[in-house]
């Protein structure tokens, strides 16, 4: 798949993880029926390869579906097998490097300047500026705009609807969301909860992209 081709076009990357196998799964259906197409099953969530195996022969061969927390070697290799056929890591380190091995796009975690130069040298298809809340949000994305101002950022971590509109504004290629869009669906919540709240966000990266 293109990855970076899929982050300009969609330009919202859902994060799935849960304490349920089952709840995860039905919230994965539920995002791509209401439009969300671009989702990372996180490997920290409960039973993540079987979630991720179970999506793909649902989704079908064509559907990007991607697994994240890939940390090492073997977590890319078993994502990879399991039916992902783009990774997302937290950091540097050997899954970025696993990843790129075997030819798969990835989203890698960087948060200072250093690390994001470490990320392109390391060949990450796509930056994932991580923790985002943390280090000032939309103001501290659009500081890094300046020295990278060509790459593909990605902003993740408590990302609400206000600041997702903000990140866009600011330059973000796209945001990544886990639990403001997520909810409590993927440990067994309200889907039509799931599905108001992905509308929502769709509507506003639609008009972040108008």
């Amino acid at each position: 798949m293109n990855l970076l081709e899929s982050l300009r076009a969609r330009r919202l990357l859902a994060i799935v993880r849960g304490s349920d196998p089952d709840a995860s799964l039905r919230a994965v259906r539920t995002l791509v029926s209401q439009g969300v197409s671009l989702v990372e099953i996180s490997l920290s969530g409960r039973d993540a390869l079987e979630v991720i195996a179970a999506a793909r022969a649902e989704l079908g061969p064509d559907a990007p579906l991607g697994a994240g927390t890939v940390l090492t070697a073997e977590d890319a290799t078993a994502a990879h097998a399991a039916g992902a056929d783009f990774l997302v890591t937290p950091g540097l380190g050997a899954g970025l490097d696993e990843a790129r091995r075997l030819g798969l796009p990835t989203l890698a975690g960087a948060l200072t300047p250093s690390e994001i130069i470490a990320a392109r040298s390391a060949g990450a298809t796509a930056i994932k500026i991580f923790p985002a809340d943390a280090m000032g949000g939309p103001r501290y994305l659009r500081a890094l705009r300046g020295p990278f101002p060509d790459l593909p950022l990605v902003p993740v971590g408590g990302v609400d609807a206000e600041a997702a509109r903000a990140y866009l504004e600011a330059g973000a290629v796209a945001v990544g969301v886990g639990s403001p869009l997520l909810g409590d669906a993927a440990d067994g919540g309200a889907l039509d909860s799931l599905a108001e709240r992905a509308g929502a966000y769709l509507r506003l990266t639609e008009e972040a992209s108008s």
